[in-house]
């Protein structure tokens, strides 16, 4: 199995776009149907969790190459959530999609090289992620295992760098010796991407950037030539592809750009509800994603 950083680059340029369908399933959105109101027990929301995350992969598949899938949403159902997730896992990547688990683990020592054998790799772990979203503030000893376990597997970890949500700047944005703190943290992971470089010319270690800053982008990818971007953001949560475009490189790679509700809940949304008749949600669902491979086209491998 080639590695994990080279496998996506094959598949943004197999697709011709940079697309990341989130899979964050919510039980108060489901389409009608897919969850009886007399039955709210853990397994029945975990079913319909299942159902409706392999019904929006049968949609996306074809066209975008990867897919990433929220922990937080099945982990809250308990022990069938998150058989729920294992079999979301396996489906997406039965039918073509690679796979980044959005748990953002980290711990330190073993516990953290637990975590990453629990996790990285498609045959060779438990959960079988393609790649993995870690937290970088418990240091650089938390960060290793999960370098050394990605390398050994042929995997990939996505380091939280700038994340979209508001709140983020309360420690990222902090100043330390003269820069804020996620330039620090971008400098540490741009050295572990440049040292685990892949054909594509990207390393194993990509980085966390929100579609939020805009300018921070800009920056960023000067600093880190040689880190793949998973950039959250788009979409609900107002980010455009005007903010996203600094996150590629002149040749239209080196990023993906996820969009969750925008897309999973697209029949939620006027614009494609008056399009699609409500048992038609999975119209939305192509309809919305089609409409980001083309408002990212200029931008990205196609552009």
């Amino acid at each position: 199995m080639a590695d994990f950083i080279d496998e996506l680059a094959s598949a943004v340029r197999r697709t011709g776009n940079a697309v990341c369908v989130g899979l964050d399933p919510r039980a108060q959105n489901l389409p009608g149907g897919l969850l009886k109101a007399c039955d709210q027990s853990a397994s029945a929301i975990a079913a319909a969790f299942s159902k409706f995350c392999c019904n929006v992969v049968d949609v996306v598949a074809p066209l975008v190459p990867v897919a990433k899938v929220q922990a937080a949403f099945f982990e809250e159902l308990g022990p069938p959530g998150m058989a729920a997730m294992a079999r979301v896992i396996d489906y997406a990547q039965s039918h073509g999609l690679l796979v980044i688990v959005d748990a953002k683990r980290n711990d330190i020592g073993s516990t953290a090289e637990a975590y990453a054998r629990g996790y990285l790799g498609r045959s060779s772990s438990a959960w079988h992620a393609d790649a993995l979203t870690v937290s970088p503030y418990l240091g650089d000893d938390s960060l290793s295992p999960f370098v050394n376990v990605a390398q050994e597997r042929g995997a990939g970890v996505f380091v939280l760098v700038k994340t979209s949500n508001p709140g983020g700047g309360l420690l990222q944005d902090l100043v330390c010796d003269g820069e804020p703190m996620y330039r620090h943290v971008a400098r540490h992971v741009e050295r572990l991407a440049a040292a685990t470089v892949g054909e594509c010319g990207y390393g194993a270690v990509g980085a966390v950037v929100g579609a939020t800053y805009p300018a921070q982008l800009v920056e960023l990818r000067k600093l880190m030539p040689h880190t793949w971007f998973l950039v959250p953001g788009y979409g609900n949560q107002g980010g455009t592809a005007a903010d996203v475009a600094a996150a590629f490189d002149n040749r239209g790679f080196g990023a993906i750009i996820n969009n969750s509700r925008g897309i999973i809940f697209a029949h939620e949304n006027p614009m494609f509800s008056r399009r699609f008749a409500a048992n038609n949600w999975q119209g939305a669902v192509e309809a919305a994603t089609r409409e980001m491979i083309e408002a990212l086209a200029p931008i990205g491998p196609r552009g």
